[in-house]
C-alpha cells in the first residue's frame, strides 16, 4: 500500500526546495564573501584571513585554524533578537566551523587564523544550514585551498510528512515537528553536520538523510554555478 503523503502548508512537494538564490564577491573588503538565500532567509557571509593569530597562545605552529563567527542580526526576524552573543549563537558557530574544517587544508599557514563572519540578514527557519552553505562559497571565493563544498539544508518530520527544507511555519507545526540539519561533501556524500531537535523513528530519520542528500545536490548545483559566473 502506497504511503500516503499529506500536503505541506505552503503546497511544496515532499523534496522540494525553497526558491533559492547565491553570489559570492558581495563583501568589497573581506578576502573572500557571498550571499546564499533559500526562501526568506537570508546569510552573508565574510572571509577575513589567513592571519596572525592573537593571543598568541592560541596559535598552532603545524596548521592555521578555522573562526567562524555567526550571528543573527536583530531585524531579521519579526521576533524581537537580543543583539551580541547568545547562548545558541555561539552553539551554531562552533557546529560551523566542525561542518566546514573536513574541506579545508590549511598546513600552509601555520601560526593563523582564518575568521568567517556570518551574518543572517533575514531569518525564516534553516539558519544554520544557510549560512554553512554561504560560508563554504566564501572560503572558495578566498582561494584557500579545499577538498570540496560544503552543502546544507534541513530535513525532517512535518505531522507524517518526511520533508527538505522546513519553513518556519512547518518548524512551529501544532501536532509537532523534527527538525533535522544537515551538512555534506557533495562529491563523496560525506556527512559533516547532523543534527535533530525532535523524535523521529530510525527508518524516518534514514529516509530524511537520503532526502537531504538529494537536496544538498541541487544546492551544490547552484554554489558552483555562482563561483563560475565571478571566475569564468
Amino acid at each position: 500500500m502506497k504511503e500516503k503523503i499529506e500536503k505541506r502548508l505552503d503546497g511544496r512537494k515532499q523534496n522540494e526546495l525553497r526558491e533559492m538564490d547565491a553570489k559570492v564577491g558581495v563583501v568589497k573588503r573581506a578576502d573572500g564573501s557571498a550571499m546564499f538565500r533559500i526562501g526568506k532567509t537570508q546569510a552573508i557571509a565574510a572571509v577575513y584571513g589567513p592571519r596572525a593569530l592573537h593571543p598568541t597562545f592560541m596559535r598552532d605552529p603545524e596548521k592555521g585554524i578555522l573562526r567562524c563567527n555567526y550571528n543573527m542580526i536583530s531585524f531579521s526576524t519579526g521576533e524581537r533578537v537580543r543583539p551580541g552573543p547568545s547562548r545558541r549563537s555561539k552553539e551554531i558557530s562552533l557546529v560551523t566551523e566542525n561542518a566546514l574544517s573536513p574541506v579545508l587544508d590549511l598546513k600552509e599557514f601555520p601560526n593563523t587564523v582564518i575568521d568567517v563572519f556570518i551574518e543572517l540578514i533575514q531569518a525564516d527557519a534553516g539558519t544554520r544550514c544557510a549560512g554553512i552553505t554561504a560560508a563554504a562559497m566564501a572560503l572558495a571565493d578566498a582561494g584557500l585551498i579545499m577538498k570540496d563544498l560544503v552543502s546544507a539544508v534541513s530535513v525532517g518530520k512535518v505531522g507524517k510528512n518526511i520533508v527538505v527544507d522546513l519553513d518556519k511555519e512547518e518548524e512551529d507545526f501544532e501536532d509537532g515537528a523534527t527538525d533535522i540539519p544537515i551538512a555534506m561533501t557533495p562529491r563523496d556524500g560525506k556527512i559533516t553536520l547532523l543534527q535533530m531537535d525532535g523524535e523521529i523513528s530510525k527508518e524516518e530519520l534514514l529516509k530524511a538523510i537520503e532526502l537531504g542528500k538529494e537536496a544538498c545536490l541541487k544546492i551544490y548545483e547552484l554554489q558552483k554555478k555562482a563561483l563560475k559566473e565571478k571566475y569564468i
